[in-house]
């Protein structure tokens, strides 16, 4: 067997992240048994952070 990029294909056969029964996204990871998104698994409460979504800035136009 190549210890070089040839082998390097067999890496990503299954599947890392599966989809998480609280959130509903592929982010549950199998080996892990936590969720990325949602926290399921690590935490009770949903895991969510101010950074996450940037706020809407509308400019309206008074006229």
């Amino acid at each position: 067997m190549v210890k070089g990029t040839t082998s390097f294909g067999r890496m990503n056969k299954g599947a890392t992240h599966i989809i998480c029964r609280r959130c509903g996204r592929r982010s549950y990871n199998k080996r892990k048994h936590y969720c990325a998104a949602c926290g399921f698994g690590r935490s009770k409460r949903i895991r969510e952070y101010s950074w996450q979504n940037k706020p809407l800035t509308r400019a309206y136009r008074l006229v």
